[in-house]
């Protein structure tokens, strides 16, 4: 096994790097690791016609790996411009247009990636305003764009003045390391997400009906049937968008 860390943060010895240090820590001496750091390089987009030696030589290296670990800092609220510019400049390379401009999983599909931010927010901040969810996000649209699976992620909060890693994240980077040095690779999970999705809709329709059918009897509510289609609609949307607000909060590991 291989994995590659892609490293996009002004400071070569700040706290991105010393997560990704972390988490190279917990990986079993006999899986091989390397580090790409954005900074080191002059990284320019695809030219008809020209030769890129740069970008061939970071697809060389996404090739190889089987795990991409994805490390940048969260600056305004998104991702770091060195990632971001990184992205712009590989799409090319990663996923695979359709005649319309739509894009694909290329030949990285089914790989995995995790990736790893920080904020100067607070972690009850970040709880509960999601500074770090633009930063996720455009993680996640583009790694799971090119056909990869997410193997995990970690935010450290707090880190305005902070200089040294703290000893707790770093240990939890440093379990998630030995964790990724047993993955094994999984396949397309789509049929999967389908039953997920069938399941989660099933529950949250059969706690709707509960929910109607209670305030039906404690009220003696008779609504008849546009009433109750009505009064449905806004349960379930409601309790719909809580429970999404609640997994995505559980998702990511915003403490």
């Amino acid at each position: 096994m291989k994995i590659v860390g892609i490293f996009g943060a002004h400071q070569a010895s700040g706290l991105t790097k010393q997560m990704l240090n972390a988490l190279w820590a917990g990986i079993p001496h006999d899986v091989e690791t390397t580090t790409i750091d954005l900074n080191q390089l002059v990284i320019q987009p695809d030219i008809p016609g020209q030769g890129n030696p740069v970008l061939d030589e970071i697809e060389r290296a996404l090739k190889e790996s089987d795990i991409w670990v994805i490390a940048a800092p969260t600056y305004w609220g998104g991702l770091s411009g060195e990632m971001k510019h990184f992205f712009d400049c590989i799409r090319p390379r990663i996923v695979r247009f359709d005649h319309r401009g739509g894009m694909h999983p290329g030949q990285y599909r089914d790989k995995h990636y995790v990736t790893l931010t920080n904020c100067y927010a607070s972690k009850w901040t970040n709880l509960t305003d999601g500074i770090t969810n633009a930063t996720f996000n455009q993680v996640d649209k583009v790694m799971t764009t090119a056909g990869l699976h997410k193997a995990g992620e970690v935010v450290l909060t707090d880190t305005w003045e902070l200089t040294k890693l703290p000893n707790k994240k770093a240990a939890q980077l440093k379990n998630l390391g030995q964790k990724l040095g047993q993955l094994q690779r999984k396949d397309d999970e789509t049929m999967k997400r389908y039953l997920l999705l069938f399941a989660v809709v099933a529950i949250m329709t059969l706690d709707t009906m509960g929910i109607q059918a209670l305030i039906s009897w404690a009220f003696h509510w008779q609504a008849g049937f546009w009433g109750n289609y009505i009064a449905f609609v806004c349960i379930f949307f409601a309790m719909l968008s809580i429970s999404l607000h609640l997994l995505t909060v559980s998702l990511h590991a915003r403490k």
